[in-house]
């Protein structure tokens, strides 16, 4: 069992579930709330997981979004939602587990 106290896995949790519906705003807000706490070490490094990963889902979007001219992007936007659906269901499974999650594709913009 891990160590880390249970309000900290729910915030971690919630800042990868919540990137289903509302994007990279969630991350943002729980990364910005808990960044200068040293006692929270676990939902920073999950909210910015979770943030770098909606960040990357974004840029992903908009170049799908560009290739829709030549139909490709047709066929990524459903890939993409549900890659992010499945990917974050798994982060925030893992967040309450204690267990820290690193998403396999991510640009670490936020360090």
């Amino acid at each position: 069992m891990s160590d880390v106290p249970q309000d900290q896995k729910q915030m971690a949790m919630l800042a990868h579930l919540l990137g289903i519906v509302a994007g990279f705003i969630p991350g943002l807000v729980i990364w910005l709330m808990n960044k200068d706490k040293p006692d929270a070490a676990f939902v920073n490094d999950q909210a910015k997981e979770a943030l770098n990963f909606q960040i990357t889902m974004v840029i992903a979007y908009v170049a799908s979004s560009a290739l829709m001219l030549i139909l490709i992007g047709f066929l990524l936007v459903p890939l993409l939602i549900l890659a992010n659906l499945i990917l974050c269901i798994m982060a925030g499974m893992k967040a309450n587990e204690g267990v820290e999650y690193r998403y396999p594709f991510a640009l670490r913009l936020i360090k």
